[in-house]
């Protein structure tokens, strides 16, 4: 029976401080060189000769100044700020790769699902169907003021309005533009058959939308869809729309329970539950030797800022930890951040302190961290993979680029040799390379309905 394979996206932003915060002061770092097209077209050639599925990149809208009550430390440490529009990367990395996947983060909380659907379509034909979606729905209160709200709109809320701005988005990619629409007849004067494009009439609690999509079909119509809500409400989500579900585990026993949820969450929504892939947030820090990798974990230590990552955290949170003593328990409070990062700091466990903290964000971030050699961060991989159910990895940067280039080198060759990592790229588009089937949504997924238009919907 053939080994399950190991799927892997870099994980990084549009910014100098992603996840491992402090280390953008590391002498070999050249993460301030985010500004540059060369950074990013590089990067993309690193991945494409590492064989990556994709480049995963997130964004926020809004800053991080719940910590201290402002952001003097995320201007001072770079957490996330500046950050830029993660979509405007693509086109030029798309041009130097023929097969790395795009996952890109928007926020569709403040953008009309009309002008979102066309970017995005837009891209994949750039990209020859290469194109993911990271679908978010926001949860920091600086983000809705900048954008003219009085606060961030209620958690499930959030996710009504996104449900909402799923099925507008299902017509416009799927409905709008039949197979076949497109003649380019230069002879009979015939770009596009009218009968066989047609107007979608949307009246709902959110949104209302009447209007053909501005784009002819790209080759996955809908893009890949990521989410990475954890909540009952967000798993729910997720089991109806996401393809791939991102998570964050820090250990083997809460990550299966957490892999399993999903999956039962597809079930319930009438789909295959390994319809969805499952990818965690993982730093690895490799080198020739377990004692070379021992060294280097300790020299990035020394760039790093523990503080600095629990200021993100904060954020995440709504909670300002900064405000309590390093040994006083932290409290529940109810805020409008992430629900489940509150319920597992101040529910799930009561005894988490500032201290501790510190001490799970030494190297900035809280992602697992796997240290070694290749034999051994193999081992470590494989034994996630097996014994959790996950499909594969979201890989942290620490120093940029050498993080990702030593993984390259050293890592994917011992996976490959385990028969667990691929050792060519499949044909096709993303769709068709993560799942091995079509480019298009799969018959059972919501947005397949779509397909056929209703007589109502016809010119």
């Amino acid at each position: 029976m053939p080994k399950k394979q190991i799927r892997i996206n870099a994980f990084d932003m549009n910014c100098v401080g992603h996840i491992n915060h402090g280390l953008w002061t590391h002498p070999r770092d050249r993460s301030t060189d985010y500004t540059s097209l060369d950074y990013w077209t590089n990067l993309a050639r690193s991945l494409e000769r590492g064989l990556f599925d994709g480049l995963f990149i997130a964004d926020i809208v809004g800053v991080y100044d719940v910590y201290g009550n402002g952001v003097d430390l995320t201007l001072q440490e770079s957490i996330q700020l500046p950050v830029g529009d993660p979509l405007l990367l693509v086109s030029a990395m798309a041009h130097v790769t023929q097969h790395l996947g795009f996952g890109l983060t928007a926020n569709l909380t403040y953008e009309p699902p009309y002008l979102f659907a066309r970017r995005m379509s837009t891209l994949d034909h750039l990209t020859r169907g290469r194109i993911a979606w990271n679908i978010v729905t926001g949860y920091l209160e600086s983000a809705a003021k900048a954008m003219g709200l009085r606060a961030q709109p209620e958690h499930d809320l959030r996710y009504d309005q996104a449900d909402e701005y799923l099925e507008v988005l299902y017509r416009l990619w799927e409905e709008s533009w039949e197979d076949g629409a497109v003649l380019a007849d230069r002879a009979r004067r015939v770009y596009a058959q009218p009968d066989k494009v047609h107007k979608i009439r949307h009246a709902g609690r959110f949104f209302e939308v009447e209007g053909y999509h501005l784009c002819e079909p790209s080759p996955q119509r809908t893009p890949v869809l990521f989410q990475a809500g954890s909540s009952d409400r967000g798993l729910a989500f997720a089991g109806r729309h996401a393809e791939c579900v991102f998570i964050s585990g820090q250990n083997k026993a809460a990550t299966r329970e957490q892999v399993a949820k999903v999956r039962e969450s597809a079930a319930r929504a009438g789909r295959d539950p390994f319809d969805v892939k499952v990818f965690m947030g993982l730093t690895v820090i490799a080198a020739k030797t377990e004692a070379e990798a021992r060294d280097k974990q300790a020299e990035y230590l020394r760039y790093a800022s523990a503080e600095a990552g629990v200021a993100h955290f904060a954020s995440s949170t709504g909670i300002d930890f900064a405000r309590y003593d390093l040994d006083e328990p932290i409290r529940y409070v109810k805020t409008n951040a992430i629900q489940s990062a509150v319920n597992n700091l101040t529910v799930k466990n009561t005894d988490w302190t500032v201290r501790k903290l510190r001490a799970q964000h030494a190297l900035g971030g809280r992602y697992f961290t796997i240290v070694g050699s290749p034999l051994q961060v193999a081992d470590a991989m494989e034994s996630w993979i097996d014994e959790t159910g996950l499909d594969g990895f979201n890989l942290t940067r620490t120093v940029t680029p050498e993080s990702h280039e030593d993984f390259i080198d050293l890592v994917v060759p011992e996976l490959q040799s385990r028969g667990v990592y691929k050792t060519e790229y499949a044909p096709g588009t993303l769709r068709r390379k993560l799942f091995e089937a079509g480019d298009r949504l799969p018959p059972n997924h919501t947005g397949a309905a779509c397909r056929a238009p209703p007589e109502s919907t016809l010119r």
